[in-house]
């Protein structure tokens, strides 16, 4: 049996009135093969990963097209294939602590289903569905923007490329300057464990530091890189004095 499915509703947003919506997303086809006939079941939640990743794609590029009104349609779909990719998606399934919630099979779960980034990106998507056929359009509008979309704002690298990994990005950004390496401190965590807020710090040198928040120590550690990152990309050329504050 999945945890209590209530610390999920607090954590999405939502309290079902047809608690077997939610379920049903959160079923996977092996625990439905594993089943008896005679035990029964809801089936599997394929065909609610099919809808909502439809849903998704629609609110995303709503908001997107709202967002950055002035941007071409090539641009657009660069940003709208990153925050429905399933990398992105495993890390809004990660700060939900998703993967808990999940019907999986002994084989399944036997080889760690529970953190496999494809599987948890799909359950996504079906709580997405669940979402909808539940209460309508509105209820998913308010999760996929504070937990899918939240706070992007799109970074292009010195060549124009979009920047979807900010920690990479600076890491290879502060070598290429010669500067130190960053540096990432947990500074506070806030709020309920279902719904904790992480603050974290990165720190290049003596001088250049930024803080960001975030539902993860991912996602605010990535807040914090995008933050110098954006400093450092709009400084021609930075020298290490900047930075360190040596001269060296």
């Amino acid at each position: 049996m999945p945890a209590d499915l209530r610390i999920l509703e607090l954590a999405i947003g939502h309290a079902f009135r047809d608690p077997d919506l939610l379920v049903r997303a959160l079923t996977h086809k092996s625990s439905v093969y594993e089943k008896a006939p005679a035990e029964g079941t809801l089936g599997d939640n394929e065909q609610f990963e099919f809808l909502g990743d439809s849903i998704l794609g629609f609110l995303v590029s709503e908001s997107l097209v709202r967002s950055f009104p002035a941007y071409p349609e090539g641009r657009l779909s660069k940003l709208k294939a990153h925050l429905v990719s399933a990398a992105h998606l495993h890390e809004v399934a990660q700060a939900i602590n998703l993967g808990d919630y999940l019907l999986l099979g002994r084989g399944e779960e036997m080889s760690g289903g529970r953190e496999k980034k494809a599987l948890l990106a799909n359950a996504v998507e079906a709580v997405i569905a669940a979402m909808y056929l539940d209460t309508g359009i509105s209820t998913v509008h308010t999760f996929v923007e504070q937990r899918v979309i939240g706070s992007f704002i799109p970074t292009e690298d010195v060549n124009g490329r979009l920047v979807t990994d900010y920690k990479s990005a600076l890491q290879e950004t502060a070598q290429s300057l010669k500067l130190p390496p960053p540096r990432y401190v947990i500074v506070k965590e806030t709020g309920p464990e279902h719904a904790k807020t992480f603050t974290v710090e990165v720190r290049i040198g003596k001088e250049m530091s930024s803080q960001a928040d975030g539902c993860s120590k991912k996602s605010a550690g990535q807040k914090a890189a995008q933050l110098v990152l954006e400093r450092l990309l709009s400084t021609p050329a930075a020298p290490a004095t900047m930075v360190d504050g040596s001269g060296a």
